[in-house]
């Protein structure tokens, strides 16, 4: 049987990094790129790759040394062939791979300043995903990881469901669409949900609780999901709830910030993948906070990695490095109660 198997989006990614003059501007950073209409613009750096959450996060627990495979739509293009061949070079099996040949496959612009970025997005196949391209009942896996972009999340209780059904554990990472358009469905699925990953904006539009009353923003969440909560909180590292108690910790400093572009993807792969190596590795007498916390210093130290580098999954750790690395055996984690 597969350790997962990665459910939703797929693009390729155009990056270009870029020196233009910013300005203030109400965003979640504050500010904005100027860019003139009708002139030309040189880029210091560009990049081709892949992207999209269920090959970012595929790759990543590949590189951990698990059996993987992922279910995506391809368009019958150029791009579509580049992230197939990407699945190749992984070693990511295709066999729940789907392709239209008359619809153009998902692609983004991301331009890159200073490590942020912006990004602008063609849905595409990737965001097209139908239950007739997801044969559930042969979609068999310890585990499925579940972010379905565009209105594919209108899958979503369908899949959470079947996963109860056939007794494979859900992870999900809702993208900001599923949250606003499909919220009423995903409150009521999410009983479903062995694990679930935001970041502060996701888990505020979530709950309606600002994150500074991060504590109630558990409470509301640990009501809805029965498995485990993850937040993430960018540079200030992330909170993960198992509903008895709380596990703050910060980051792995990274050497170089490069590209925040599949930082969460990242995270949530890393959690994943220690759930699991933990569970292979020390067996089932090794005690829940034990593996818990080897999940959170994976996941952290993925999240780390991939922003050093540019693209989505470029930096995804392989199980050498992060077994290897004096950098990696340590971490911060505060635990407390959940009053």
């Amino acid at each position: 049987m597969l350790d997962v198997i990665t459910i939703g989006s797929s693009t390729v990614d155009f990056f270009l990094e870029t020196e233009f003059p910013l300005r203030p501007w109400d965003s979640s950073l504050g500010s904005a790129m100027i860019i003139p209409l009708g002139e030309k613009f040189s880029a210091i750096k560009s990049l081709i790759t892949t992207g999209g959450n269920a090959v970012n996060t595929a790759v990543t627990f590949k590189r951990q040394g698990l059996r993987v495979a992922t279910a995506i739509k391809l368009g019958g293009d150029i791009a579509g062939q580049m992230i197939y061949n990407r699945l190749q070079e992984e070693g990511i099996k295709d066999k729940f791979v789907v392709w239209d040949g008359d619809a153009m496959t998902s692609r983004s612009a991301v331009l890159l300043e200073h490590g942020e970025r912006s990004i602008i997005t063609y849905q595409g196949s990737g965001a097209a995903l139908t239950i007739s391209d997801l044969d559930l009942k042969k979609i068999r896996a310890k585990w499925w990881y579940v972010s379905l972009s565009g209105d594919s999340y209108k899958l979503f209780p369908i899949i959470a469901k079947k996963s109860r059904e056939m007794g494979v554990k859900l992870a999900l990472n809702p993208t900001m669409k599923h949250l606003r358009d499909g919220k009423k469905q995903l409150l009521a699925n999410l009983k479903y949900t062995d694990f679930l990953v935001l970041n502060e904006g996701e888990a505020a539009e979530l709950t309606g609780v600002p994150f500074s009353e991060r504590l109630e923003i558990f409470k509301a969440i640990d009501k809805l999901v029965p498995g485990i909560v993850a937040i993430t909180r960018g540079s200030k590292g992330s909170v993960v709830s198992d509903g008895s108690h709380v596990f703050k910790t910060g980051i792995f400093k990274e050497k170089k910030m490069e590209d925040r572009t599949g930082a969460g993807d990242a995270y949530g792969a890393g959690f994943i993948a220690g759930l699991i190596r933990a569970k292979a590795e020390r067996g089932e007498c090794g005690c829940d906070t034990d593996k818990l916390e080897y999940a959170i210093r994976l996941a952290t130290a993925n999240s780390a990695s991939v922003v050093e580098h540019i693209g989505a999954s470029e930096g995804a750790l392989y199980k050498r490095d992060f077994d290897g690395s004096s950098r990696y055996k340590t971490l911060k984690i505060v635990k407390d109660r959940i009053k």
